[in-house]
């Protein structure tokens, strides 16, 4: 582990504060879309700007980083990255906004991909576990420390969006000066829907319909917070919580999984996350009854942490469960195809979610979320009638957050073994000189 962290402290730090400047950035511009009194319609459009973006970047992003090289695509997406949040300042529009999230998403993924490959080409058979566990820990940890940034100044103001700047600019610096030599690029194929589907029905369409969820809870829970009165602190709590707790909960969940049918896992936790979803929607409901009768939002932070326990381990879940049908050389490739079809999910969610809110009000983002959780339960149930489970013993649960890029699913310790990573003299050429 001291190995790990000495070998890669400066990506593992420079990793922190750009997810603490996206953690921060998705609920500033949550909460600024309620004060500015856009439609739900035109906040849950624009939000899904970033998977427009993401899902863009994904399929462009590789060709450029081969052609190009890691630390240019780097630094040139990050600047961006750090430039375009303050223009989100100056045209406070719906679809200047739009626009925005998708060079924004664009960006992310440039980041995810070159932080990961590398993450990667540094890592050996031994270790990478140990890698990938920490670099979780980082991004789910920082992330839910930037929603606590909320605090910093009124959402109308534009020094929020000059700290996002500073801290993605922030984060450039450790990595740029470390003197390490960058990885060698390798391209992933995917495996194409039509082989995804075949090896795991299951695996696919749950992962369409997550993919729908997780974009539209970590995109517009700060806006339903704000729609319901939640104070700046409340809100930057309950995001908080959202994402730390579904952190917490993926080891457990994962291991329950490994010892019992990954189906009936996968069935139980979504129809729990359902129900739960429901219970919260019920409990937000009683906060602002008068007197007595009212209920503390204590219940329903307790009921949003119960959700996100259940939710949030889904997409690894999901994963493992595709690997139990596929032979191991083909665990990188299935993972490319299954985020493929994330984010063609992902695209939809905040949209989709929106409309859900306008047609029953703010409360229609729970019940958005219990509505495809149950999707996915009842067509686990279906599958589960006409296919038996079958024993891979290469297919193991690994935690992996959603944003992971085939890249990073590469430092699943069973996926196939890689190459142990040169030995790099002290001397070396910094890496700003050696762009290749």
């Amino acid at each position: 582990m001291n190995k790990v962290l000495k070998n890669s402290w400066a990506l593992f730090l420079g990793m922190g504060f750009l997810m603490m400047a996206y953690g921060f950035q998705g609920s500033l511009l949550g909460v600024r879309a309620v004060q500015e009194e856009f439609s739900l319609t035109a906040t849950g459009f624009m939000m899904s700007g970033y998977f427009v973006g993401y899902f863009i970047g994904a399929a462009t992003i590789p060709g450029l980083i081969s052609r190009v090289g890691h630390i240019r695509v780097f630094a040139a997406f990050a600047s961006m990255a750090s430039l375009v949040i303050l223009v989100h300042a100056v045209f406070v529009n719906p679809f200047v906004w739009f626009i925005l999230r998708v060079v924004t998403g664009i960006s992310m993924v440039c980041i995810y991909t070159v932080a990961e490959s590398w993450l990667n080409d540094r890592s050996s058979n031994k270790n990478r576990g140990s890698v990938l566990s920490i670099y979780m820990v980082i991004l789910y940890g920082a992330m839910g420390i930037g929603m606590f940034l909320l605090n910093f100044s009124s959402p109308k103001n534009f020094q929020p969006f000059i700290l996002i700047s500073v801290i993605t600019s922030l984060a450039l610096i450790p990595i740029l000066l470390t003197k390490k030599k960058p990885p060698t690029f390798k391209k992933i194929k995917a495996m194409n829907l039509r082989e995804v589907y075949n090896a795991s029905p299951f695996g696919m369409v749950s992962s369409l319909f997550y993919g729908t969820i997780q974009s539209a809870l970590f995109t517009l829970l700060a806006v339903y917070a704000a729609s319901m009165n939640f104070t700046i602190f409340e809100i930057s709590l309950v995001t908080f919580l959202l994402a730390i707790s579904g952190a917490v909960s993926q080891f457990p969940i994962g291991k329950l999984s490994d010892l019992y049918d990954r189906r009936k896992v996968i069935v139980f936790s979504t129809f729990a996350a359902s129900i739960f979803a429901l219970i919260t929607l019920i409990v937000s409901r009683q906060i602002y009854l008068p007197g007595e009768l009212a209920t503390s939002k204590t219940w329903f932070y307790i009921f949003l942490i119960l959700f996100s326990f259940c939710s949030l381990p889904m997409f690894s879940l999901i994963l493992a469960h595709t690997n139990d049908y596929i032979p191991k050389e083909k665990f990188v490739a299935a993972g490319a195809g299954l985020q493929f079809t994330f984010g063609l999910g992902a695209m939809s969610g905040p949209f989709l979610c929106s409309i859900f809110m306008n047609l029953v009000g703010s409360g229609g983002f729970f019940v958005f979320l219990f509505f495809f959780h149950g999707l996915i339960g009842l067509f686990g149930l279906y599958r589960m009638r006409i296919r038996e489970s079958v024993e891979n013993p290469d297919s193991q649960f690994v935690a992996m957050p959603q944003t992971i890029t085939p890249a990073g699913i590469e430092l699943n310790p069973t996926t196939e073994p890689i190459e142990e990573p040169k030995v790099i003299d002290s001397d070396e050429v910094d890496i700003n000189t050696s762009p290749q």
